[in-house]
């Protein structure tokens, strides 16, 4: 069974919105759903315990999110919680569809293409629109891949690897 981490960034707060304590969040989540109304969410910096807060209210906002949180009900209050990462417990969020998979359970998988052989580590993923594109850095070495079926063979998480198939000038 895959290390289901117990909790998942969601994203981070980047600024706040109006006067009542309204956070503006980048998501990192595929879809605004993820931030859901009575939801709890913990919001903390790297290496803090952080604080628990309940979702009051969620509207999308250009590239993420508006986000209101009980408690947090003045532009002082939400200037304090910028920059801080909005994290929430993995039982919270549905188990992906078959060939989905969340960002965070690909981050350093192994990649092995059956051709070129051990390509590297998944290090970022970036959306480009038509597919996430995974980057795969080995050394100073650096490979683009983009996450559809032509190239990604397959994905297994118990052997903490991904499979691709390269074309050969690539």
């Amino acid at each position: 069974m895959m290390n289901k981490t117990a909790s998942f960034t969601l994203g981070k707060v980047t600024g706040v919105h109006g006067l009542n304590g309204t956070l503006k969040v980048a998501s990192f989540a595929e879809s605004v759903d993820s931030f859901q109304k009575d939801r709890a969410v913990v919001l903390k910096n790297n290496g803090e315990e952080g604080r628990i807060y309940l979702i009051l209210h969620v509207s999308p906002h250009k590239q993420g999110v508006l986000l209101n949180l009980e408690g947090i009900e003045s532009r002082d209050q939400a200037e304090n919680l910028v920059g801080k990462e909005i994290h929430i417990n993995r039982d919270q969020l549905p188990e992906p569809e078959e060939d989905e998979w969340y960002w965070q359970d690909l981050m350093g998988l192994d990649v092995v293409d059956h051709i070129k052989g051990y390509l590297g580590k998944i290090t970022q993923i970036f959306p480009t629109g038509a597919h996430d594109v995974l980057v795969i850095t080995d050394n100073d070495r650096e490979t683009l891949v983009p996450m559809h079926k032509y190239f990604v063979e397959s994905v297994d998480m118990d052997a903490h690897t991904v499979r691709t198939t390269l074309p050969e000038d690539y």
